[in-house]
Order: structure tokens, then C-alpha cells, then sequence
């Protein structure tokens, strides 16, 4: 793994993808059972963030790779394939406990295991800083629990005014 994060654009995707990969997808859980408190909802949602938004963000760093003048060619397409690879990986990892726990206990699950990557994330980007973990780790999982709050809200909202 150390090699791989030798590549500037390996990392770019690594990092990239996996933080997208836990951000979107614990978002998507904790809305979609707020909102319909559903697993086929649920798991269907992962499964299509699994799949479609690997791609559009694969792209999104792709064209943004494309658009720095220093970015080579080698770069470009190691970002794009690691964030692809990196992001469906880690959202797919998301069903795992929603096909074997209850739907309630599965939430909490994927919630859980999104803060300790975002963690464990933040605690190797310090260490690559020479920075100190804490701040950074504490950074980084508070967005992520504004994440997961606002998309509860958004989806009781939603099964409040439109159920």
C-alpha cells in the first residue's frame, strides 16, 4: 500500500474516493431510512452510489486532473481509476451489515464503521503531514457528523410531507 501511495495520482484517488465513498453513502443510509425507514430503499440507494457515483466522481477528478496544467497523462488516469476502484469499494462495503443485521442496527453499523474510516483517514493524512492527528482527525468527523445529521433531518422531512 505504501507504494501505491508513492503515486501522486493513486493517492489523489485513494483519498479521494474512499472520503466520498463513507461521506455520500452514510448520508444516503441515514437519509433514506430516515425517510423511508425501508432496506430495499436503503440498499438500493448504496448499490446505485456504488456504481453511478464512482463514475461521475472517477470523471469529476478526470476532468479536474485534466484541467492542471502539471497533471500528466500517467497522473490523470491513476486518479481516475483509484478513485473509481477506491469509491466503489468503500460504498459497497456499506451493505454489508444491512444484509446481515436489522435495518435499525445496520444504520448505526454503517455509521460507525464511516467515522472510523474517516478516522483512520485522517489520522495516516496527518502522519503524512508530520501533524498533529487530533486536530485533523476532529476536523474531518465533524463534517462527517453534519453530514449524517442534515441528511436525517432531510429524510424525516421528507416522510413527514410527502408520506
Amino acid at each position: 500500500m505504501k507504494r501505491i501511495l508513492r503515486n501522486k495520482g493513486a493517492r489523489t484517488g485513494i483519498f479521494f474516493g474512499a472520503t466520498s465513498g463513507v461521506i455520500t453513502t452514510i448520508g444516503l443510509i441515514v437519509g433514506l431510512h430516515a425517510g423511508t425507514q425501508s432496506i430495499v430503499a436503503v440498499l438500493g440507494g448504496i448499490l446505485v452510489v456504488a456504481v453511478a457515483d464512482a463514475m461521475s466522481d472517477a470523471l469529476g477528478i478526470h476532468i479536474a486532473q485534466e484541467a492542471d496544467p502539471d497533471s500528466t497523462n500517467d497522473h490523470i488516469w491513476a486518479a481516475t481509476i483509484w478513485t473509481f476502484v477506491t469509491k466503489l469499494v468503500v460504498a459497497l462495503s456499506f451493505a454489508l451489515p444491512l444484509l446481515w443485521l436489522p435495518l435499525q442496527t445496520a444504520v448505526m453499523v454503517c455509521v460507525s464503521w464511516g467515522l472510523l474510516v474517516i478516522t483512520l483517514l485522517s489520522a495516516y493524512l496527518a502522519r503524512m503531514q508530520r501533524v498533529k492527528a487530533l486536530p485533523v482527525i476532529t476536523e474531518h468527523l465533524l463534517i462527517a457528523i453534519v453530514v449524517v445529521i442534515v441528511s436525517y433531518f432531510i429524510g424525516a422531512w421528507v416522510r413527514t410531507s410527502f408520506a
